[in-house]
């Protein structure tokens, strides 16, 4: 069974930055996409990035391009996503997912989460001062 565990939430000050971490164990191969997504209350569900894994580059929401990078250690089996600048808008439920790799793909600046079937249980993010 994939078992996703998010880790690194908390909370900052405007402008700060932040690390999330996802270990993603027993996914069936080693080729497929992980993803980040966010949510806050009372909102949508929002793509922020995706990578494949192991040796892809990551792509991001138009939101956070430029503030947000993800990677990967595939020895750990971790994906990360480093975030920087942040803005109170940022504040949400933030989910690491995996799924295959036709998963990895964005539509007009949004990350798409269609193919992402297997969800972490989310770290909070808060931006505030």
């Amino acid at each position: 069974q994939v078992q996703l565990a998010e880790s690194g939430g908390g909370s900052v000050l405007p402008g700060g930055s932040l690390r999330v971490s996802c270990t993603i164990s027993h996914y069936p191969g080693s080729n497929y996409c992980a993803g980040w997504f966010r949510q806050a209350p009372g909102q949508e569900r929002e793509g922020v990035a995706a990578i494949s894994v192991p040796n892809g580059s990551g792509f991001y929401a138009d939101s956070v391009a430029g503030r947000f990078t993800i990677s990967q250690d595939n020895a750990k089996n971790t994906v990360y996503l480093q975030m920087n600048s942040l803005k109170p808008e940022d504040t949400a439920m933030y989910y690491c997912a995996a799924g295959p790799k036709w998963a990895c793909m964005s539509v007009r600046g949004t990350v798409m989460s269609d193919g992402f079937m297997n969800w972490g249980q989310g770290t909070q993010v808060t931006v505030a001062s």
